[in-house]
């Protein structure tokens, strides 16, 4: 087992592993229901690898080199992580971009990277003896929780927006998890869960709020770092909701460098569609946290949330690569899920198709260039969300069984 200490993000206070311990208990006494979070946790790993690892990526030894894993049968029995790393030939050619790059995340188990947090919660989870796991969610991260509990025979309890794609629902119901539609947001959804966990005693795997979900997570930049050795990437865009994505590549690359394994932290550039951007424009006003926005809305629904949990510390991890972000609008994200599906093959939900959008954007705001070696996230799959996915397309209609009705409709 890789030893480690758990280190407040804003006070720097370290603390012994307890399973208890979620939050910097000094730094959280300043927290405001329903604000961003306050005293995220990072795991400091004590006995880091000398040299990359051997062992294949995402599988369970490699994972216990480099994550706070203790026995790795605790593992769920699914294949996480270890997602390609496409060359994109023709994306390059349609932006003259030589060296850009997809990280295709939407071929983990449950369609999403939130199988990344939910595989290492769910494993410490284990090791803790939690019986339930429980989590709030706008739809991937309680889809991914439900589907490793499945492959775990772990009991998983889900708090989701009642407005919730049906797709997204139909596959939590599908891998056994109890799901709970909220009549509100996510936001709602979130402090609910919270106080559940604290009245039931289950094991709370809110993204930000557990720190394994942002180790989890991490596991992003490790395999981004391998695939594209020697090579490190410029500049890495990144579809950002609540923002532990982000902070978790952050982390990720940041370990790499304390180990001797990178020279640098690529810029991370944060994409938020325009009904959702408090992250963003906090980073445009020079702000240290957001300002929440009710009623936040966008057809990109796993982007969707009033105030960005892991604010605080994405803004500063934003800042410190010297990044920085966009924010892109329904059409574009719309228009960017057929662009991807037709030039590289990925088919991706609105929040994936969204980086594509951000791309533009942010080669618009000079924040990335086009010679520069650029890693596109693509964080799920389009059929979370089909009848979003509709509205990119055209519906033929049909055509008599003959081959002259064929020609003609082939030639329109």
């Amino acid at each position: 087992m890789a030893r480690f200490e758990l280190r407040c993000s804003k006070c720097g206070g370290v603390f012994s592993e307890d399973p208890k311990l979620l939050v910097c208990p000094e730094c959280s006494k300043k927290q405001v229901q329903g604000g961003s979070l306050r005293g995220v946790l990072e795991i400091n790993i004590l006995d880091p690898p000398v040299g990359w690892p051997e062992e294949p990526l995402g599988s369970p030894q490699f994972l216990r080199r480099v994550l706070p894993l203790g026995d790795p049968s605790h593992l769920a029995p699914l294949p996480v992580g270890d997602t390609p790393l496409l060359e994109v030939p023709r994306l390059r050619r349609e932006l003259g971009m030589q060296h850009l790059w997809l990280k295709d995340d939407s071929r983990n188990p449950s369609g999403s990277t939130k199988d990344r947090a939910s595989f290492l919660v769910a494993a410490k989870a284990a090791e803790y003896g939690f019986e339930t796991i429980a989590t709030a969610s706008t739809g991937n991260a309680a889809t991914a929780l439900a589907a490793v509990c499945a492959a775990s025979g772990q009991r998983a309890v889900v708090l989701v927006p009642a407005g919730a794609p049906p797709a997204k629902l139909t596959q939590m119901l599908a891998y056994g998890a109890e799901v709970v539609p909220v009549d509100g947001s996510y936001d709602d959804a979130f402090e609910l869960c919270m106080e559940a966990c604290a009245e039931f005693g289950w094991y709370n795997r809110n993204t930000a709020l557990n720190p394994f979900t942002l180790e989890g997570k991490k596991t992003l930049a490790l395999e981004i770092a391998r695939q594209l050795a020697p090579e490190t990437p410029d500049a890495i865009i990144i579809p950002t909701g609540d923002g532990v994505i982000l902070s978790g590549i952050a982390k990720g690359f940041a370990d790499l460098l304390a180990w001797g394994l990178t020279d640098r932290v690529p810029r991370l550039i944060a994409v938020q569609p325009e009904g959702a951007s408090s992250l963003v424009s906090a980073l445009a006003d020079g702000d240290n946290d957001v300002i929440p926005m009710p009623g936040a809305a966008s057809i990109a629904d796993s982007l969707v949330v009033e105030a960005p949990r892991n604010a605080r510390l994405a803004l500063r991890r934003i800042r410190e690569s010297g990044g920085g972000g966009v924010t892109v609008s329904d059409e574009a994200i719309i228009g960017a899920i057929a662009r991807l599906a037709r030039l590289t093959g990925v088919f991706a939900e609105p929040a994936a198709a969204a980086s594509l959008a951000g791309l533009e954007a942010a080669l618009t705001a000079s924040l990335v260039e086009k010679g520069e070696r650029v890693v596109l996230l693509v964080t799920g799959t389009g059929l979370k969300d089909r009848d979003a996915a509709t509205r990119a397309v055209t519906m033929p209609s049909a055509i008599p069984p003959d081959l002259d009705h064929l020609a003609e409709h082939l030639h329109q």
